[in-house]
Formats: structure tokens, sequence, C-alpha cells
């Protein structure tokens, strides 16, 4: 009886740990001397995250704190997609980070090109925003993970439900 491994690639972010992160961005902007009377907010939406503060360099100093924090957290700076920066009223400044989840059909097509490319033995479906990896083997399975991790993809990978 011939079985088949598996695995799935998705990219995907722990939503706790972005809101654990979010959490100590905050904590730290209110107890930093340098950003304590920016009057700076930031708001964490479904799929955004809202910074709103008074100047330019101050949202920097955010931008720094805020990737410091999530890859503390072990979350890939791949999942923030930085906006461009609007004027808000009375002098100050407005910023949507969009967070990136999925994969999409464009990269999906890259990632099973490669797949079908370098490996013979191995199959690849894309399946809505993720891509299913099938194998007769698994270190066949193994050595496609280890391929794709040299990739740079614009997104984060992970792989998942592997069997």
């Amino acid at each position: 009886m011939a079985s088949t491994f598996s695995f799935d690639i998705v990219s995907d972010f722990d939503r706790q740990e972005l809101v654990n992160a979010v959490d100590q961005v905050v904590r730290e902007i209110k107890s930093r001397y340098d950003l304590k009377d920016t009057a700076t907010t930031i708001e964490l939406g479904e799929d955004n995250i809202t910074v709103s503060t008074d100047s330019d360099f101050t949202l920097e100093s955010v931008h720094t704190i805020l990737r410091e924090k999530a890859a503390k957290r072990n979350l890939s700076q791949k999942i923030f997609e930085f906006g461009k920066v609007e004027s808000a009223s009375g002098n100050r400044v407005r910023e949507e980070i969009k967070l990136k989840k999925g994969i999409s059909q464009e990269i999906a097509k890259q990632i099973s090109k490669l797949i079908r490319d370098e490996f013979k033995k191995v199959q690849a479906s894309i399946q809505g925003d993720a891509v299913r990896v099938t194998a007769k083997a698994k270190d066949d399975l193994q050595t496609v993970i280890q391929r794709l991790k040299e990739e740079d993809y614009p997104v984060a990978l992970q792989f998942t439900n592997y069997r």
C-alpha cells in the first residue's frame, strides 16, 4: 500500500502574539521620555494597524519599536505593509499599516512552478490562499521545505499540516 505524505504552505501570523506586541509598543511609547508627550495612538484593527502621531520622526520611532517587539515575539517583518503617511488634523500624521495574511495567486503560482521544475516526485496544488504539497516520501517533502526557506518571497511562509 503506497501512502502519500503532505503539508500546506501558508502565510499567516499568530494574532495573539501581534496583540501582545502592539500592547508592548503602546506601553513603551507611554514610558519613553522622547515619545511621552506626542499623544501617539496605535489601534489594532482586523487587518491593519493605525498609527497617529505628531511628526514623521516620531512615526519612524514607532516603526522601529513595532519591528523590535514583533521580532521578539517571532512575528515576521513581512506581515507589515507600511502605507503612505497622511496628514491628519492639527499638524499630526497618520499611517495605516496593512497586515498581510494568505498567499496571493501570483506567489502561489511561483511556488508551485518552482516545486514542479526542481522536484519531479513532488506535486503542488493551489488551494485558495495556501499551497498543498504531496509526495510519496517524507524526505522529498523535507527537501522542498529546505528549498523554499532559501527563497525570499514577499510574504512570510509557514509549513503546516505536515503528515
